[in-house]
C-alpha cells in the first residue's frame, strides 16, 4: 500500500509531534495549530515544522521503520501510463463533495469500465493521494479494464484518427461503420456502435476541435481570457515557476573577484502573489534546480531562513495543485514530470508565444530585478544603454550567498508585506484570508504538511540507473560505497536473469560527496558516501570542469584519481590567484603611501639639473622606492614578513 505523501491538518486529524500523538482542534495562525494530546488531554500549540504523520499500530513481523514508499521511476512506462489513464478517469470526481452515482457512471462509461471499478480507483487514490496508488498490480491493463481485445481497440483508435479527427469532420456513425468493416475484414468480432461512440466522447474536446479544423472555437471555449488564471481560487491552487539571470554581478567569496551574473529561480502562488520559493545559483537552470525549487515551495521554510540568517516568517508551504511552467527542457525531464504526478501536482506548460495566463511570474521577476536588484552595487541594469558609464564588475561587492540573503530578506520582509497593486492588500494578508477566511468567505484551512520532507526533496532530484558491483556504485567515474549495498552486489534482474539489476541513484548537484540509493525491497533511500571518504565534497559543475581539463591533458581514460587531482589543481590555482591578488593590492597600497610621502609618482625619474656639477649626480639618482643596485623593491617577490596585517598603516 502506498503511503500518504501529505498530512491534512483539518479539525479532528491525528498527527504526531515530538514522539507524542495529538488530535487537531483548531487552526490558530498560518504556521501553527492547536492540538490535544490524546494521552494527557493537554492542549498545545504545534508548529508545522514539528508535525509528522500518525504512525500506524505495528503488527507482529512489521518493519518498525517508516512505511515504505515506492520510487516513481521504478515503474514501467506501460504501468505508469495505465495509472495516468485511471487518474484521468477519476480526476473530475476527486474534488466533488457530493458525488452522485450518475457522475460515477458517466466517468465509467467514458473510461470503458464499470462503476465499481471507478469507485475502487477513487478509493485507492483518496487513501494515498498520489498517482502511484493507481498502478496496476501487474504491468498491463488492469482487471476490470476495457474488455475489447488489443486488436479491436487499435482498429477503433485508427478509425477515429482517420475519420473523426480530420478537417472534413466525419460523424461518429461513419466511424462505427468503418470499425465494423475493418474488424470483419480481419476476422474479428466488431464492437457495438455505442462502444465506438463512448471512445469518441472520451476524447479531449479542445484537442478534438483543433484537429477538426476548429481552432478558433476551441480557443473561445477552452482557453482562458488574457489577464485571468483559471483555478487560482485558493492558496497553492496554482503556482507559476520560471528562471531569469539577475541584473547584478556577484563576486567570489575569498578573492572578491567578479563571478558573473547569477540565475534566480522563483515560484509564485497566483492566488495571493506570495513567493512560494526561490533558488539562486551561478549555474544555468537545469532539471535539478527546477526540482529543488518546486520541492522548496511545498516545504516549511523556517530552517531555510535560519540558515540564511534572515529574520521574519515565510508561511508558505503545502501541496501544489497546478504547477505552471514554460516549455523549457528542465520542466519536461522524466524525473520532474513523474515527481509532479506522484505528489498530485498537475503540471501544465505555457503555450509558446501565448501569455494568456496573466504572466504573474514575469511580473514578479521584473519587480525583483528593477525594484531591488538594480539598486545594489554591481547592477547590470536592464540594458547596455542604461548601464552606460557604469562599471558593473568594478562596482560588484556582493557574494552569491550575500545576494541570496538580500533577495530573500526583500521577499519576506518587504514584498510580502507591502500592498500589491492587483490585490489592494499585501500578499501576506491575502494568503492569510485564503486560509482562515473572513466574514464573506470561508478559508481553506491550513495547507497540508509534507509527511516526509526529506523524501519529497529527493523525489525531485535527477536520477541515474546503476548496477551494484563489489566495489559499490560508480557514477561519473566516482566510486560510492556503504555496507547497505552488500546484499545487492551483482544482483540479477528479476525479469531477465541474464542481466544485472539496475538501481535508482539520485544526487544533489551542489554536493556529490554522497548519492541517494533506492533500495527496492524496503522501498526507501540510503545516503551512500564516497568509497574514499577522504575525498573533498565537490559540485557537479566542478566535476564537469575537472573531467574537461583531464581530457585536455591528453588522458585517454579519466579515472577518479585524475578527476580529484584536477579538482585539487583547480582549487590550488584559485588560492594562488587569491594570494596574488592580495599581494598586488598590498603592492599598490605601498605605492600609494610612497606617492603621498614624496609628492612624486614612484616610477618617475628626477629631472636633470643644470650647472654646479649636479647633473651627473642627478642623472644617477634613483627613483623613489628604488634600492641600491637599481633593483625596484616593488617588483620583488613578497616575503612572509610582508604578509603581516597592514591595518595600522591604513
Amino acid at each position: 500500500m502506498t503511503s500518504r505523501t501529505f498530512i491534512h491538518l483539518k479539525k479532528g486529524a491525528t498527527i504526531t509531534a515530538g514522539g507524542r500523538t495529538y488530535r487537531v482542534t483548531h487552526y490558530v495562525k498560518p504556521d501553527a495549530v492547536l492540538a490535544q494530546d490524546v494521552d494527557t488531554g493537554n492542549t498545545e500549540e504545534i508548529h508545522v515544522d514539528a508535525i509528522r504523520p500518525q504512525a500506524p499500530a505495528p503488527e507482529e513481523g512489521d518493519d518498525p521503520r517508516a512505511a515504505p514508499t515506492p520510487d516513481v521511476t521504478e515503474y514501467s512506462e506501460q504501468a505508469w501510463s495505465e495509472a495516468e489513464r485511471r487518474f484521468e478517469a477519476i480526476k473530475s470526481l476527486i474534488g466533488t463533495q457530493r458525488r452522485r452515482r450518475a457522475d460515477v457512471e458517466q466517468a465509467a462509461a467514458a473510461a470503458g469500465v464499470n462503476a465499481a471499478t471507478i469507485y475502487r480507483w477513487l478509493n485507492a487514490y483518496l487513501d494515498a493521494e498520489c498517482i502511484s496508488a493507481l498502478i496496476p498490480d501487474k504491468p498491463g491493463p488492469a482487471k476490470g479494464g476495457r474488455k475489447l481485445t488489443p486488436q479491436v481497440e487499435a482498429i477503433i483508435q485508427s478509425c477515429i484518427r482517420d475519420i473523426y479527427l480530420q478537417r472534413r469532420r466525419g460523424r461518429p456513425k461513419e466511424v462505427a461503420n468503418e470499425v465494423r468493416r475493418r474488424c470483419r475484414r480481419e476476422g474479428l468480432e466488431p464492437p457495438h456502435a455505442n462502444t465506438v461512440r463512448k471512445r469518441i466522447k472520451a476524447l479531449d474536446p479542445a484537442s478534438s476541435m483543433r484537429k477538426r479544423g476548429q481552432k478558433d472555437r476551441a480557443r473561445d471555449q477552452y482557453e482562458p481570457l488574457k489577464g485571468q488564471f483559471p483555478g487560482a481560487d485558493y492558496p497553492m491552487a496554482v503556482v507559476q515557476i520560471d528562471h531569469t539571470p539577475a541584473d547584478i554581478v556577484v563576486v567570489e567569496e575569498e578573492s572578491r573577484e567578479p563571478l558573473g551574473r547569477p540565475w534566480i529561480t522563483l515560484a509564485i502562488d497566483v492566488y495571493s502573489r506570495m513567493v512560494a520559493a526561490c533558488h539562486v545559483s551561478i549555474e544555468a537552470p537545469n532539471a535539478a534546480v527546477a526540482g529543488i525549487c518546486a520541492a522548496r515551495a511545498m516545504l516549511p521554510k523556517t530552517d531555510y531562513l535560519k540558515a540564511l540568517g534572515v529574520p521574519g516568517e515565510w508561511p508558505v508551504w503545502g501541496r501544489i495543485g497546478t504547477l505552471h511552467t514554460d516549455n523549457a527542457k528542465e520542466f519536461r525531464s522524466r524525473a520532474f514530470t513523474r515527481a509532479c504526478a506522484q505528489h498530485g501536482i498537475d503540471l501544465q506548460m505555457r503555450p509558446v508565444g501565448k501569455p494568456n495566463y496573466g504572466g504573474h511570474i514575469e511580473r514578479l521577476i521584473g519587480t525583483a530585478n528593477t525594484q531591488e536588484v538594480q539598486t545594489l552595487p554591481g547592477t547590470t541594469f536592464s540594458s547596455p544603454a542604461d548601464r552606460e558609464g557604469y562599471d558593473s564588475e568594478g562596482q560588484a561587492a556582493l557574494t552569491l550567498a550575500e545576494f541570496e540573503r538580500h533577495l530573500v530578506d526583500f521577499i519576506v520582509n518587504i514584498y510580502h508585506k507591502r500592498v500589491h497593486s492587483s490585490l489592494d492588500m499585501p500578499p501576506e494578508r491575502k494568503w492569510e484570508l485564503g486560509i482562515v477566511g473572513d466574514e464573506t468567505r470561508p478559508g481553506t484551512g491550513p495547507p497540508e504538511v509534507p509527511a516526509d520532507p526529506a523524501r519529497l526533496w529527493v523525489d525531485f532530484l535527477p536520477y541515474e540507473e546503476r548496477t551494484v558491483q563489489r566495489y559499490g556504485i560508480v557514477l561519473d567515474n566516482i566510486h560510492y560505497y556503504h555496507e547497505v549495498l552488500n546484499r545487492w552486489i551483482n544482483a540479477k534482474d528479476p525479469e531477465d536473469p541474464k542481466r544485472k539489476r539496475r538501481f535508482i541513484v539520485r544526487r544533489n548537484p551542489m554536493d556529490i560527496s554522497g548519492v541517494y540509493f533506492y533500495d527496492p525491497e524496503v522501498q526507501r533511500y540510503y545516503l551512500i558516501p564516497y568509497g574514499n571518504t577522504g575525498r573533498p565534497p565537490i559540485s557537479v559543475w566542478e566535476l564537469r570542469e575537472a573531467q574537461r581539463r583531464a581530457k585536455q591533458e591528453g588522458r585517454q581514460q579519466v579515472d577518479e584519481d585524475a578527476i580529484f587531482r584536477a579538482v585539487e589543481r583547480m582549487r590550488a590555482n584559485v588560492e594562488a590567484a587569491q594570494a596574488k591578488t592580495k599581494a598586488e593590492k598590498r603592492r599598490r597600497h605601498r605605492m600609494r603611501r610612497t606617492k603621498q610621502g614624496t609628492g612624486q609618482p614612484p616610477a618617475t625619474s628626477q629631472p636633470s639639473g643644470a650647472g654646479n656639477g649636479t647633473a651627473d649626480r642627478q642623472d644617477r639618482a634613483e627613483p623613489a622606492g628604488t634600492a641600491a643596485g637599481g633593483e625596484d623593491i616593488f617588483e620583488k617577490d613578497i616575503q612572509p614578513f610582508d604578509e603581516q596585517d597592514l591595518g595600522d598603516l591604513e
